[in-house]
C-alpha cells in the first residue's frame, strides 16, 4: 500500500455529471477519446499513480538528489528514476499533445484529471515530464529549424526548463540581465546567471532544452528596457544535429553552478543556471526569430499555473482520504455525550464533533476546489474547440484568464493552510511523524504558494489585468451566471438556505470589488481630492479579493453539485452511490454556512481600509 489515495468517483462527478464534458468527448477533434476511452484512462492511470508512481515518493525525499560542482552533476535516487521512466514508457504526456506531434488530441478537462492523479501521487514525475509539452510550445511558435526542436523533444524525450528568475531580479522579470549576442551562423551565445530554475539539471534524459528569457544586445527595437525588450531562446545542455536531434557529445556552456537544499519536493531539483561558464559560450536559438519573449513564455507559465493548482488540490485530497482512513480507525476517548463516564466505552475518533468539523472542512474545500479547477479546464476545451474550428471565443479566453490565477493563488494558499492544520491535525502528534505521509504532503505544499508567482502576485495580477484592464467584462460574466443559478431555484426547495448565503456572498464580493475600484479612482491625481497612496489601500485588499473570489466560486459550484446529487438521490441508488451523493450535499451546505458566511467579515474589512499599516513607521514592526 502506497501513501497515494486517489477520489476517481470525484473526478468522474465533475467531468460527466457537473460539467457535461460527455458533450465534447468522442466528437470534433476528440473523436478518438470518446467518454468509455476516457474513464479506461482514468481507471488506468489511476492504477499506476497509485502503485508505481507513489512507490518512490518517500524514499526519493529521504534520498534527494546529490549534487557535483566540479562536474555540474546532478544524479537521482534509483526508486525516482524507475518511477519516472515508467511514466514516460506509459506515454500519458502523449494526451496534452497534438496528433501532429504524435499526441492525441484530449479535451483539457480530461488532460487535468489525469493531471491529478500524477500530481497527487508523485509531483516531481510530472514536473521532470514537461518536456514534450515544452516542446509543443517551441513547436508552436517556431520556425520550421525550431519545429523539428519541437519535435526532437517529443521523440526522444528531451527534459525542458523556463528559466525567468535571476538571482536580484526576482520576481521582478523585466530587470532581468541576462544578455544573448547575435552571432555570423544566425545563432545566440548567452551571458547571466538564473535562479531558482526547476529540473535545470539532471540525469533523467539524455539532453534538457532551456527555454531562457534575454535581452538581445546590437538589436534595433529590441532589448531595451522592461519586459518588453526580453527575447526567448532556446538553449540544449547538449549540442545536436538540427537535422537528426542525435546528440554530437558537445556540452553547450550552460551549467548548474547550484542546486539548492529545500524544504520540499527534494527530489525536483532546483538550480542555478550560468549561461557562458567555464569559458564555453552558451548557444541558443532565437524562439521563432521574432522577439516577443514575454508573450511566448506566458504560454509556458499558464500552464504551469493550473499545474501548481492541480498539484495543490490532488495533495490536499490525498491528504484528507489519508486523514479520515486514520480517523476511521483511531479509538480515543469516550463519546461527548458520555465524557463525564469513565466506564463508557472508547469510540474512534469519528465520533467526536470537533473530529468531524474538521474532515468536512477538508472534504468540503477539497471538492470545491476540485471543481474550480475542471470548471477551468472546461472553459479552456471552448477555446481549443474554436481554435480547432478557425474561430476564437474570446469571453472564454478572458474568463480562462481570469480563473487562472484564482485556480494558482486560491488553490495553493487553501491547500497549504488546510493540509498543516486540519489533515495532520487529524493525525495529532503521529502527524508530526514520518511514519505517514502528512509531513512530507504540508512540506511539499508550501512550494505552491511561492512558484510561478506568489499569491501577492497572483493577487495583484488578479485585480489590476484580469479585473481592471479587462473593464470587468469576464468577472460579469461570471457573476451573471452565478446569479442566474441563485434565481433558478435549484434544489427543488433543499438548498434554500444555501441559495441565499451564495446570494449574500455573492453581494458582499461585488462590494468588495466597487471599494477597490474607488480606492484605485481615489488614487489618480487628477480625481476630486486625488491621492496618490490611495493605491495602497487596493494593494491591501487584493489578496483578499483573490481569496473570497475563490470561496464564491467553490461555493457555487458544489452548490451546483449538490442540486444534481439531490436529482440523483431521488431514485433508487446502490448504498455506495447513495453515500456519495449524500456527502456531496453535506459538503455544499457545510461550505455554505462556515465559509461563505465569513464573507460579509472580508467585506467589512476591505471598505474599512485606511492607510495606518503604510503610515507606520518601520522601526514600530
Amino acid at each position: 500500500m502506497t501513501h497515494y489515495r486517489s477520489n476517481l468517483r470525484d473526478i468522474t462527478f465533475n467531468l460527466f455529471e457537473l460539467l457535461g464534458r460527455g458533450e465534447v468527448l468522442g466528437k470534433g477533434p476528440y473523436q478518438d477519446m470518446d467518454s468509455d476511452t476516457a474513464v479506461a484512462v482514468l481507471e488506468e492511470v489511476d492504477r499506476l499513480a497509485r502503485t508505481k508512481l507513489a512507490e518512490s515518493f518517500a524514499d526519493s525525499d529521504a534520498h534527494p538528489p546529490v549534487f557535483d560542482p566540479q562536474t555540474h552533476s546532478v544524479t537521482l535516487p534509483a526508486s525516482f528514476k524507475r518511477s519516472f521512466r515508467t511514466y514516460l514508457d506509459a506515454g500519458w504526456y502523449r494526451l496534452e499533445l497534438p496528433a501532429e506531434l504524435d499526441g492525441q488530441p484530449t479535451p483539457s478537462s480530461l488532460q487535468w484529471s489525469v493531471a491529478e492523479l500524477v500530481l497527487g501521487a508523485s509531483p516531481a514525475t510530472y514536473i521532470y515530464a514537461s518536456g514534450p509539452g515544452m516542446g509543443h510550445v517551441i513547436w508552436l511558435n517556431g520556425t520550421e529549424r525550431d519545429k523539428r526542436i519541437g519535435r526532437f523533444m517529443v521523440d526522444r524525450q528531451w527534459a525542458g526548463t523556463m528559466a525567468l528568475t535571476e538571482p536580484e531580479a526576482g520576481s521582478d522579470v523585466g530587470a532581468g540581465r541576462t544578455r544573448a549576442f547575435p552571432q555570423p551562423d544566425g545563432t545566440w551565445h548567452l551571458e547571466g546567471v538564473k535562479r531558482f530554475i526547476t529540473s535545470g539539471e539532471h540525469d533523467l534524459t539524455e539532453n534538457i532544452v532551456h527555454l531562457v528569457l534575454a535581452r538581445p544586445q546590437g538589436v534595433p527595437g529590441a532589448g531595451g528596457p522592461g519586459t518588453k525588450g526580453l527575447s526567448l531562446f532556446v538553449v540544449p545542455k547538449y549540442h545536436f544535429d538540427i537535422e537528426t536531434g542525435e546528440l554530437t557529445g558537445q556540452r553547450n556552456g550552460v551549467f548548474a553552478t547550484g542546486v539548492e537544499k529545500k524544504m520540499g519536493i527534494k527530489v525536483s531539483t532546483t538550480c542555478e543556471l550560468t549561461f557562458g561558464a567555464d569559458e564555453i559560450p552558451a548557444m541558443g536559438y532565437l524562439l521563432g526569430d521574432v522577439h516577443d519573449g514575454i508573450a511566448q513564455m506566458f504560454q509556458v507559465i499558464e500552464h504551469a499555473r493550473m499545474l501548481v493548482g492541480t498539484k495543490a488540490i490532488a495533495t490536499l485530497s490525498t491528504g484528507y482520504l489519508n486523514a479520515l482512513e486514520y480517523a476511521k480507525t483511531r479509538v480515543q476517548g469516550a463519546d461527548l455525550t458520555c465524557a463525564s463516564d469513565k466506564t463508557a466505552p472508547r469510540v474512534t475518533i469519528t465520533h467526536h464533533p470537533d473530529v468531524r468539523r474538521s474532515l468536512m472542512t477538508q472534504k468540503s474545500f477539497v471538492e470545491g476546489m476540485r471543481s474550480l479547477v475542471l470548471y477551468t479546464a472546461s472553459i479552456q476545451d471552448r477555446i481549443w474547440l474554436a481554435t480547432h474550428a478557425g474561430t476564437t471565443d474570446p469571453d472564454a479566453e478572458r474568463l480562462n484568464d481570469l480563473l487562472l490565477p484564482i485556480v494558482k493563488g486560491y488553490g495553493s494558499e487553501r491547500s497549504w493552510v488546510l493540509l498543516g492544520t486540519e489533515s495532520l491535525q487529524t493525525f495529532g502528534g503521529s502527524g508530526f511523524l514520518a511514519d505517514y505521509p502528512l509531513e512530507q504532503y504540508v512540506r511539499d505544499a508550501k512550494i505552491d504558494t511561492l512558484y510561478e508567482g506568489t499569491t501577492a502576485i497572483q493577487g495583484q495580477d488578479f485585480f489590476f489585468r484580469k479585473i481592471v484592464r479587462d473593464q470587468g467584462r469576464a468577472l460579469g460574466w461570471l457573476s451573471a451566471e452565478i446569479a442566474q443559478f441563485i434565481a433558478s431555484g435549484a434544489g427543488n426547495g433543499q438548498l434554500k438556505d444555501e441559495r441565499e448565503q451564495l446570494h449574500q456572498a455573492l453581494q458582499d464580493v461585488g462590494a468588495i470589488v466597487a471599494a477597490m475600484l474607488g480606492q484605485l479612482e481615489s488614487s489618480v491625481a487628477t480625481s476630486v481630492l486625488g491621492d496618490p497612496r490611495n493605491v495602497y489601500k487596493v494593494g491591501l485588499n487584493t489578496t483578499r479579493l483573490l481569496m473570497v473570489l475563490g470561496d464564491l466560486i467553490c461555493g457555487w459550484l458544489l452548490l451546483r453539485s449538490a442540486e444534481i446529487a439531490l436529482q440523483a438521490l431521488a431514485h433508487e441508488l446502490p448504498l455506495a452511490e447513495k453515500h456519495f451523493y449524500e456527502g456531496k450535499v453535506a459538503a455544499a451546505r457545510w461550505f455554505a454556512r462556515t465559509v461563505l458566511t465569513k464573507i460579509g467579515a472580508e467585506r467589512a474589512i476591505a471598505e474599512g481600509t485606511d492607510n495606518a499599516v503604510m503610515d507606520l513607521a518601520e522601526e514600530a514592526f
